[in-house]
């Protein structure tokens, strides 16, 4: 068994999308073990999107360029960079002020492979890139060219932990031990 934590940004939250996301993850037999709704401080939006963690800067940044690269685009004339890490950071600036702009709601999902299923499930973190049947691929069309030059982060629905190590470093960073609880769900009993 598996725990990730799945936060909804605002821009799932603002178009009343929860309940049927959270349907989504729910039928394929996750099980919601904490959830809560809250304005995100800034000090736990620098935890949850770290400057430090090169390797999640320079994702951000190599995904805008092969984006703006797969579109056409000049990333120096309209980014103003072509530095994966540069580029990087002002988007992780992007994301610190988005997430902490208006409410959130922050989940804990558990099962067996949860943090691979639940990847599978959102798709994409470009929605663009997304498949149909996905979340971001059924409710969400945002591009990296799109948010940069609106001067913000991909809305893309939701963050999604993205590895075990990245799920369990999150889930402790968002809730406190006693938030979680235990129960069982019926197909834990037809799953056996």
């Amino acid at each position: 068994m598996e725990q990730t934590l799945v936060v909804f940004k605002p821009d799932a939250v603002a178009r009343g999308l929860v309940g049927e996301i959270l349907q989504r993850f729910e039928r394929v037999g996750l099980k919601i073990v904490a959830m809560k709704m809250l304005n995100v401080s800034k000090e736990l939006a620098d935890k949850h999107y770290p400057a430090s963690r090169e390797a999640f800067i320079n994702g951000m940044g190599k995904k805008t360029l092969e984006n703006y690269q797969n579109m056409g685009i000049d990333p120096q004339k309209e980014f103003g960079s072509n530095d994966p890490h540069v580029i990087g950071l002002k988007i992780r600036e992007w994301l610190v002020d988005m997430i902490t702009a208006d409410p959130v709601i922050a989940i804990v999902l558990e099962g067996p492979h949860a943090v691979e299923l639940v990847r599978k499930l959102v798709g994409h973190t470009l929605p663009l890139s997304s498949s149909p049947g996905t979340i971001r691929g059924d409710y969400s069309f945002d591009s990296s060219y799109l948010a940069n030059t609106g001067n913000r982060p991909i809305k893309n629905l939701l963050h999604a932990s993205g590895e075990l190590e990245e799920a369990k470093y999150e889930v402790d960073l968002w809730f406190d031990k006693g938030e979680l609880v235990s129960y069982k769900r019926v197909e834990e009993n037809v799953m056996k």
